[in-house]
């Protein structure tokens, strides 16, 4: 199984780097636009094959598209990130243009790809994506739910003081700090819901810290996150060439589900060897299917900013 990583930046970089590691896939091509950027990032994750022991070949090339050909999964990861301060709205007029061009040449090299899309604001950049190629819904993933759970969990293993990974919860809607939805009437801790170990004010902070974890990043750091959207793009691709068929929130376009039509935005998918393998169902109460609509109008309003592109 081959997976190309287009952006050696950060993210990118910490994706190869998991992908590798767990050996999800045989072959690893990272690009970019920078002289040399991708070769001497692959070189120096392909030098720890030994130590870590691990058998993926890794390889960089310089905006050369013919490297690429014959991928199973392409993840877009180039762009401009975000610099403390900015939204991701204000990344659309810059990064639509390159993942127009980055998805075009995908297909040229790599035309049964499935292509993941991690370049924000996310949920405008796989509407793009998807418009721009013409590729069925299943083929055109949006990572930011899987993130934004990571994220949620984390807070709610922190509140609860109980193992990270005993916990279950989702973030559905847009992958943008206005637009996200913490479900914490669905969390649970083996089982259980959080409810009955938090109280409203606690759930209500962990919800309104999810929504800002990427903006505590960006603050924190200088520039946005990268370990755990590696992470999460490594998770999602596992789950594709693996057929895992795990439920990820992911980014789709929407065809009715949820009442919901032409645009792409975070629910609940089985992620399989066919991409997004269905679309599920998590009868939301009436306050969630609020929120979500609500999301759902601002995710409009940015892809607005499309018609001059599409």
């Amino acid at each position: 199984m081959k997976v190309t990583i287009v952006g050696a930046g950060n993210v990118g970089a910490s994706c190869a780097e998991y992908i590798a590691q767990k050996q999800i896939a045989s072959k690893v091509v990272l690009l970019d636009i920078k002289e040399g950027f991708a070769e001497g990032k692959a070189l120096d994750l392909f030098q720890t094959a030994t130590t870590l022991g691990f058998n993926t070949s890794i390889t960089g090339v310089t905006n050369d598209y013919s490297a690429t050909a014959g991928s199973d999964v392409v993840v877009i990861t180039s762009g401009v990130p975000r610099k403390p301060g900015m939204t991701r709205e204000e990344l659309i007029g810059i990064n639509a243009g390159i993942v127009q061009k980055v998805s075009e040449s995908i297909l040229k090299n790599s035309p049964e790809a499935f292509i993941v899309v991690v370049s924000n604001p996310m949920d405008t950049m796989t509407y793009l994506a998807l418009k721009a190629t013409g590729l069925p819904k299943n083929r055109i993933i949006g990572m930011g739910g899987a993130l934004d759970s990571s994220r949620f969990k984390t807070y709610l293993s922190l509140a609860l003081d109980k193992p990270v990974n005993d916990i279950q919860g989702m973030v559905i809607g847009g992958h943008g700090d206005t637009t996200m939805i913490p479900l914490t009437r669905l969390a649970s801790y083996n089982g259980a819901p959080v409810s009955q170990y938090l109280d409203t004010p606690t759930l209500e902070k962990v919800a309104a810290d999810t929504m800002v974890g990427g903006a505590t990043l960006t603050k924190l750091l200088g520039t946005s996150a990268w370990y755990a959207p590696g992470a999460s793009v490594a998770f999602l691709v596992d789950s594709i060439l693996n057929d895992y068929k795990r439920m990820i929130p992911c980014s789709v376009l929407l065809e009715g589900e949820y009442g919901l039509n032409d645009l792409c935005i975070g629910v609940p998918c089985i992620i399989g060897a066919q991409g997004i393998e269905s679309i599920v169902d998590v009868n939301l109460n009436e306050e969630e299917k609020a929120l979500l609509n609500a999301s759902a109008e601002k995710v409009r309003a940015m892809n607005a900013a499309l018609n001059d592109i599409l």
